[in-house]
């Protein structure tokens, strides 16, 4: 499995915004393209001082399933121009890492 991080920065009146932005329009768009071996994504939300911190964790299969959702150059990072408009900056490229344990736990 591959978890695909990126980070997005916005200031704290435009962090609403971001966040319908991708919840309501970004998030839903991705879904609707029933990527295969796309698994699921996390959306994190942070007051970091002047700037609140936005992160998402997309889950994949493979590299494959991710280039099937990005392209060839896999690192570039997937911010829709709406959501460009209200962050102050973010990453260019993101960061894939191999899932070596993730365990469910049972309640």
């Amino acid at each position: 499995m591959i978890a695909r991080l990126w980070r997005g920065w916005t200031s704290p009146h435009n962090a609403d915004a971001y966040e319908r932005i991708v919840r309501g329009e970004v998030i839903p768009g991705i879904e609707a393209r029933a990527i295969a071996g796309f698994q699921h994504i996390d959306l994190l939300r942070r007051h970091d001082g002047a700037e609140v911190e936005f992160v998402t964790i997309m889950w994949f299969d493979d590299i494959a399933a991710v280039k099937a959702f990005v392209g060839e150059d896999h690192e570039v990072a997937h911010v829709p121009a709406a959501a460009r408009a209200v962050l102050k900056r973010f990453d260019e490229r993101v960061a894939h890492y191999h899932v070596l344990d993730r365990r469910a736990q049972g309640n």
